[in-house]
C-alpha cells in the first residue's frame, strides 16, 4: 500500500538558513540539548529548535510572505528531527504535546503550495516531486519568518522578550494587507 502524502511529508525535516542558528533559533530555544529544563533558567521561550521554525513559518504564512533560501548549501542547516515527531510529547517545562499542530501545517502548505495534485493523483508526478514542493513552500515562507524576526531584533534586541510580543505579531496582522481588491471578481448584482 502507498504511503499518504501527509506521511510521506511527516518524515522530512525542513531546512533553515544557518545564519539564524545563534540569532534566533538557539537564542529562543534549547536547539542541539534535548528537552531540559535549563531553558527556563536561561529564559529560552521555547524548547525545541523546531518550535521556533514553526512560530517563523506561521509569521511567513499569515503575512503571506515568501522568502527563498540562499542558494549555498553550505549556509543551509536541517533541524535533526523529522517533522512526524514534532510536538509529540510533553515537555520538562509543562508544555502539553500538540499532535494536531502538524496537520494544520500540512494542510496550509497543500492550500498554499502552486503543485497539481490532481497529477500526482493520477499518477503522472511522483509523490516525491509532491513533498519536495510542500517542503520548498514551507521553508519560504519560515525563512521570511525568520528575516521579520532578525529585522525586529536588529531594531530592538530585547523585542521577543516581552511576555505577548510573539502574540502582538499575529494581532497585528491584518488580511487587507496582502490581498488586493483588483482580484475580488466582480459582483453579480
Amino acid at each position: 500500500m502507498a504511503e499518504k502524502l501527509y506521511d510521506l511529508w511527516a518524515k522530512r525535516n525542513p531546512n533553515w538558513e544557518k545564519r539564524f542558528e545563534d540569532s534566533i533559533i538557539k537564542n529562543f530555544s534549547d536547539y542541539g540539548k534535548g528537552v531540559t529544563t535549563l531553558g527556563e533558567a536561561k529564559g529560552k521561550l521555547f524548547g525545541a529548535g523546531y518550535e521556533v521554525f514553526i512560530i517563523a513559518f506561521f509569521i511567513g504564512l499569515y503575512y503571506d510572505q515568501r522568502r527563498k533560501l540562499i542558494d549555498d548549501s553550505t549556509k543551509i542547516k536541517s533541524l535533526g528531527q523529522p517533522i512526524q515527531y514534532w510536538g509529540n510529547i510533553d515537555s520538562v517545562k509543562g508544555r502539553k504535546a500538540y499532535p494536531k499542530l502538524k496537520e494544520f501545517i500540512f494542510t496550509a502548505l497543500v492550500a498554499k503550495t502552486d503543485f497539481d495534485f490532481i497529477a500526482l493523483d493520477k499518477g503522472l508526478v511522483t509523490p516525491r516531486k509532491a513533498v519536495d514542493a510542500l517542503m520548498q513552500t514551507m521553508e519560504e515562507y519560515a525563512n521570511w519568518g525568520f528575516h521579520f524576526m532578525e529585522d525586529k531584533l536588529m531594531d530592538n534586541p530585547n523585542y521577543f522578550y516581552r511576555e505577548t510580543a510573539f502574540l502582538e505579531v499575529f494581532l497585528t496582522f491584518d488580511a487587507s494587507t496582502t490581498e488586493s481588491t483588483e482580484d475580488e471578481p466582480e459582483s453579480l448584482d
